[in-house]
């Protein structure tokens, strides 16, 4: 056999057995027999691609109430992400942040001109509209997304090496400064 032959017989033989079922292959299932949760790669998916999936998503629920849609905002965006990393590094989903802040401080700092009028947070494996699914079924949460008075939404996450995702949600209303209406987790 020539050396052509050996690589073109090898090369043969490597895409034959990529067909062939290996065993055992499938979803991992856990001990109550279900599958094991995949991890959520955030990063494969693109900030981009998250961002406006949600959005779009949050705009589809609010047009099937009659409600104007949310427009995204830098500076709301800048403050979710901040506290969604800094959940992370205090291991526990709530709103304060480990300097104290709250969520109204955070959009101070980050220069927002607005009323915030809601925050909302996760700590899950689940992808964004699964998280978004889990919120709308509490009806304090579902009344942040669906506020008639918001115009704008920022929306960030940090994902752990291990997937955990820590997910930060907050709507504010364009104009004059204002307390905070509500906070729910």
């Amino acid at each position: 056999m020539d050396r052509r032959t050996i690589l073109t017989t090898g090369a043969a033989m490597a895409l034959l057995s990529a067909c062939v079922p290996t065993m055992g292959a499938g979803p991992r299932l856990g001990a109550d027999g279900k599958p094991l949760p995949q991890v959520y790669d955030t990063a494969a998916q693109g900030a981009g691609t998250i961002e406006y999936r949600l959005l779009d998503s949050v705009n589809a629920l609010r047009s099937s109430r009659g409600l104007q849609p949310l427009v995204l905002n830098a500076q709301l965006n800048a403050a979710a992400a901040t506290h969604a990393r800094d959940m992370s590094v205090q291991n526990r989903p709530w709103h304060f942040g480990s300097d104290g802040s709250s969520p109204l401080e955070r959009v101070r700092r980050v220069g927002y001109g607005g009323k915030l009028l809601g925050e909302l947070i996760s700590e899950t494996f689940e992808t964004e509209l699964e998280t978004l699914a889990t919120w709308m079924e509490s009806p304090d949460m579902r009344q942040v997304i669906l506020d008639p008075a918001a115009t704008e939404l920022g929306f960030a996450w940090f994902q752990e090496p291990n997937g955990k995702i820590w997910w930060t949600l907050v709507t504010g209303s364009s104009g004059g400064a204002f307390p905070m209406a509500g906070l729910t987790g």
